[in-house]
């Protein structure tokens, strides 16, 4: 299937996609920090340089959009044009994603994903449950979590 946009309008657009900020990501650093949680943000001593860090829970919080990071939900569907492209740039962003996950634990650091599609699309568990899951995280031991939508 074609693109139904030019090479030129389908960049300009894809440039506009940020990777910091998202508002998956502004609304859950606010619902962290009204719940009495400090962090700091995308801490460059950190590998992977977190979406959120919690030095005093030694937690890092990745808030990971569901079509950038391939995961296996709704809002994920690779791409019918330039197929190949996409899953070698999804297929990267999977292997560095491991990559830090293990330099992480190696640091101690405990590791928290919440996924998009825990925030919105149809099987959302909505903001306050995914809040109310990583605050028993972070309040909790484990050493890894995911945050995910029910399906």
């Amino acid at each position: 299937m074609a693109d139904i946009v030019s090479p030129e309008t389908r960049s300009r657009m894809m440039s506009g996609i940020r990777a910091k900020n998202t508002r998956p990501e502004l609304v859950l650093r606010k619902a962290l920090h009204a719940r009495g949680f400090r962090y700091r943000l995308h801490a460059a001593g950190v590998p992977g340089k977190p979406d959120i860090v919690l030095p005093r829970h030694r937690a890092a919080v990745f808030v990971h959009g569901c079509f950038w990071h391939g995961h296996d939900c709704h809002l994920f569907r690779l791409p019918g044009t330039r197929t190949e492209f996409w899953r070698e740039k999804i297929g990267r962003n999977q292997a560095r994603d491991a990559i830090v996950t293990s330099e992480l634990a190696e640091q101690g650091w405990r590791q928290l994903a919440i996924w998009e599609c825990a925030i919105r699309g149809r099987t959302k568990i909505g903001l306050e449950e995914a809040v109310d899951q990583a605050v028993a995280w972070l309040e909790g031991d484990a050493m890894a979590g995911d945050i995910r939508g029910n399906g």
